[in-house]
């Protein structure tokens, strides 16, 4: 299992682990299709952010990237497990990778925008709800996180 930078071509995997880790949540086809846009990783975005994928033998099994925002601020904009990953530990092996490259990296605030229903998930690292916003689906808001390092 290794972590390591994800390039341009990985696009694809990376839209899909998207795609399929978001639908695990129970979200239907057609919610899915609506999102397509923003769950669509596309080679400039990998070439322009941090990203970082999660390997397991020759196999991508998730991932991770993050957007700089202002000196000492950054905002983890995506992780995402393929789903039958999820609840074995390897989303903590993400975020602890993700808080100890940002710890090296001398960031005083992380900030994200985190899925409702991984809330709870990221809670435990130590992260605080300081907002939230409306979704595109009524009544269904998203948490605003942030943690200071």
């Amino acid at each position: 299992m290794k972590i390591e930078k994800a390039n341009s071509n990985d696009n694809e995997i990376l839209t899909e682990i998207t795609k399929r880790s978001k639908a695990y949540w129970g979200y239907s086809e057609e919610q899915i299709l609506q999102w397509n846009d923003n769950l669509t990783i596309s080679k400039d975005y990998i070439e322009t952010n941090f990203t970082f994928k999660l390997v397991s033998d020759t196999k991508v099994i998730g991932y991770y990237s993050y957007v700089i925002e202002g000196e000492k601020n950054v905002k983890l904009d995506n992780l995402f497990l393929l789903p039958e990953y999820i609840g074995k530990g390897f989303g903590k092996y993400l975020v602890d990778d993700f808080l100890k490259r940002m710890r090296n990296e001398n960031f005083e605030k992380i900030l994200l925008d985190s899925e409702p229903y991984a809330e709870a998930f990221y809670l435990k690292f130590g992260f605080k709800k300081i907002g939230e916003f409306e979704t595109s689906i009524k009544n269904r808001f998203m948490p605003i996180l942030e943690m200071n390092l």
